[in-house]
């Protein structure tokens, strides 16, 4: 009989367990399949150029999780090169292209990977034969709805692959405390897993906490009887000797041979129960010799252990440059508090909202900064209800401490220790103890540590089964928490499919997140709903009046709009908050030019280069300045200076083609569309602007070519006929000509250009007839 044979639950095979978990873990996020990149999607995959094939993979190595150089101290420094290689992959699958299916494709079947192995794992770690234990838990955490960010998300690709490497560090460690290997073959086994555990920490910093996890292993599971009995002798070696051993009653002394403690005393009597015992002695011995090398062989795991985590630890230092990220207030409010006290009672305010998610996990939002979660001040402790959830926190550690010591050293005692190990030390990272994070809370960094909740529940639903006429009423509950975590895990998954529907959702649990109305300003601008994006922006800047990314972007529209004053007062206020705010500058750069106050946005253009040297945006709106103050030498270098740091900026290529061809630099003007088409061949407005500086130096039939691959990649431009219209004009070729004119007019009534070269090319053929 195994030791969960009391959980109302009929008995599988390893097999159909692993098939049950697997199904139940794919199954609750098919709906995720169809999902768009969302959210942090944008930054990390779409606009990441490390995600790109045609970067080198070398560089991957000094870059951030995010494409910036990790050194840099804008970074952020998470250090996830295989997890960005993994993303390459999915583009190397699709020839090159970003399509989300086969991305969200590789979360879900990596979730049900993870879900399997974790199988494996808990009757690992538990020791003992428990085959509904761990199908209960691996069931729980596959299904479990706090991980939907995690894998609906591209992002928590770097939690699902750290927590696959940390599981197989795990199982790979087992074989390193075989008792019929050898000194060689344990160590190496120990040394792979480190290396397993350094993987995983390349995916995401999280997977270096399961070195403890598998120290604790060793220790509490695999040596337990073993360390016990050495305690044992060793309080008893420690107890007061008697002066002689002729004073020690026989069976005393008997035993102390027996445990190998005098083997090599002096004195007669001690020889002589050596000469009687002789046979017995030697034995004694050879085991005495087998426990001093497996306790030998133990220290040295532990030491491998041990070695490996401050290697990778300083690995990690080294890499980032030996400095730790730089966050801003509202990033992690609670870190940045003064007062010793506040910053240890939201800290802990928080560890319970994280454990209410994975007790409760309706509350569920992408972002939980700026007004989320308000700070808990020392001024209204007294009055503050969120202070209850901080004492039903511990008060529940405190009564899990109690049952601990009631069950010393058994079975539920090692298992409860392990659930919380699990749940705890992959939890640390995230706790701000070792260092400030730059979230309040984070449902992804839950995944991994959610694999000690779910075995907590396991362990709690079994010691409920043991109580008479508990079966039914336990089936009926596992049942209906299996159904109630699928059901909202398929409607999360829905909701993180489009960022229309993830934004929206979190109104309901973080109304006065700033963050939250910025980014449905965002989506709303998008989508062309100017009005309805405006309230939100305004929204969001009422929530935090220092949200000087909010500014930007509702400054943005209103310059569009033409309220340059009012967009300009915004931009001002945005650079006075953050000064190094290159995007900004940039914009009120703009918003200056549209003003006219000419020198004023030159000196906003260079402010932005100075806090971002290679901005070619703002290089091709300086550009376009130069262009209005008739600079136009230094309206061409800054647009070439444009193309040098993004070589498919369109706008400032054609831009100098068409400035080159006004000023009648023909040649120039043909020298440059021919660079820039061999960057950008499908580009119709390179070939359209090309095939105008070609007409007018004579070369008829190339203009025609270009005029020609630009209609053809952009059929219903009716500049575009017009304009080969003209050329088929000048080439008197007018019944081609006024084919083009009357395309032109047929796409745009109201082209100007085309009604009056049609009227004059009729009145030159009627009177030359």
């Amino acid at each position: 009989m195994t030791w969960d044979a009391s959980i109302p639950l009929p008995v599988l095979t390893h097999r159909q367990s692993r098939l049950v978990v697997g199904l139940l873990a794919v199954l609750c996020y098919v709906g995720s399949l169809n999902g768009d990149f969302v959210f942090d999607d944008s930054e990390a995959v779409v606009n990441n150029d490390d995600v790109q094939l045609t970067t080198p993979v070398w560089k991957l190595f000094s870059h951030d999780f995010w494409g910036t150089r990790i050194t840099n101290n804008a970074s952020h420094k998470s250090y996830r090169p295989l997890t960005v290689i993994s993303f390459r992959w999915n583009v190397w699958l699709n020839d090159g292209k970003l399509e989300p299916f086969s991305f969200h494709l590789f979360n879900v079947i990596l979730h049900g990977i993870n879900s399997v192995l974790l199988l494996s794992v808990y009757k690992l770690l538990l020791g003992v034969e428990s085959p509904k234990l761990s199908l209960v838990a691996a069931s729980l955490f596959a299904l479990h709805p706090v991980h939907t960010e995690s894998v609906a998300g591209i992002v928590g690709r770097a939690d699902l692959l750290s927590t696959f490497f940390a599981f197989i560090s795990i199982l790979v460690y087992q074989y390193a405390v075989r008792k019929e290997n050898t000194s060689v073959s344990s160590l190496s086994y120990c040394a792979l897993s480190c290396v397993f555990v350094g993987i995983a920490m390349l995916c995401k910093e999280q997977g270096i906490t399961i070195i403890s996890i598998c120290c604790l292993y060793d220790l509490l599971i695999v040596n337990n009887m073993y360390l016990n009995k050495m305690l044992h002798e060793v309080f008893n070696s420690s107890q007061k000797k008697p002066k002689s051993n002729k004073q020690l009653p026989h069976k005393i002394l008997n035993q102390i041979h027996q445990n190998g403690l005098n083997g090599h005393s002096n004195g007669h009597g001690a020889g002589a129960v050596s000469m009687q015992n002789g046979n017995r002695s030697n034995g004694l011995s050879d085991e005495k010799l087998k426990d001093n090398r497996h306790f030998f062989l133990l220290l040295l795991r532990q030491s491998i252990l041990c070695f490996g985590c401050v290697a990778l630890l300083y690995l990690r230092w080294i890499v980032m440059g030996s400095a730790p990220p730089v966050f801003q207030k509202v990033d992690n409010p609670a870190s940045f508090l003064n007062n010793t006290l506040e910053k240890v009672v939201n800290y802990n305010y928080l560890y319970s909202l994280n454990m209410w998610i994975l007790l409760c996990p309706e509350w569920l939002c992408f972002d939980w900064s700026m007004g989320c979660i308000p700070p808990i001040s020392v001024c209204k402790f007294p009055i503050d209800l969120r202070l209850l959830a901080v004492v039903i926190l511990w008060v529940s550690f405190a009564a899990t401490m109690k049952r601990l010591t009631k069950s010393f050293n058994t079975q539920e005692w090692r298992g409860i220790v392990i659930a919380l190990a699990l749940l705890i030390i992959p939890f640390l990272p995230a706790s701000n103890l070792v260092f400030r994070v730059g979230f309040v809370i984070a449902e992804r960094v839950l995944y991994l540590p959610s694999a000690g909740f779910c075995l907590l529940v396991a362990l709690g639903i079994r010691r409920l089964s043991v109580f008479p006429n508990s079966k039914n009423p336990l089936r009926i509950m596992l049942l209906l928490l299996c159904v109630t975590f699928f059901a909202r895990t398929a409607q999360r998954s829905l909701e993180w499919c489009s960022e229309s529907a993830l934004f929206s959702s979190a109104l309901s649990v973080c109304p006065l997140n700033a963050k939250v109305h910025y980014n449905l300003g965002k989506n709303s601008a998008d989508a062309g709903k100017t009005e309805e994006a405006i309230q939100f922006y305004k929204q969001a800047i009422k929530l935090h009046p220092e949200y000087d990314q909010a500014m930007n972007n509702l400054a943005n529209i209103l310059k569009d709009t033409g309220n340059l004053t009012e967009a300009r007062s915004l931009l001002e206020t945005a650079v006075k908050i953050r000064p190094d705010f290159a995007a900004a500058w940039m914009n009120l750069g703009i918003v200056l030019s549209g003003l006219k106050l000419y020198n004023q946005a030159e000196t906003s253009y260079h402010t932005a280069l100075t806090h971002r040297r290679k901005y070619p945006d703002c290089y091709y709106n300086l550009g376009n300045l130069y262009l209005d103050m008739g600079r136009n030498a230094e309206a061409y270098e800054a647009w070439l200076m444009a193309t040098r740091y993004r070589p498919t900026h369109t706008i400032a290529w054609s831009n100098m083609i068409v400035m080159l061809d006004s000023m009648g630099e023909y040649v120039k003007a043909e020298q440059v569309g021919k660079t820039a088409l061999s960057i950008l061949p499908n580009e119709p407005a390179l070939h359209f602007s090309l095939a105008n500086a070609l007409g007018k130096t004579g070369k008829l039939e190339e203009s025609e070519w270009h005029f020609t691959q630009a209609i053809n990649l952009n059929f219903n431009n009716a500049l575009y006929h017009s304009n080969f219209g003209v050329l088929y004009h000048r080439w008197k070729k007018f019944d081609k000509a006024e084919h083009e004119y009357k395309i032109a007019l047929k796409l745009n009534p109201h082209l100007t250009s085309a009604k009056e070269n049609l009227s004059s090319l009729r009145k030159l053929r009627s009177s030359a007839s």
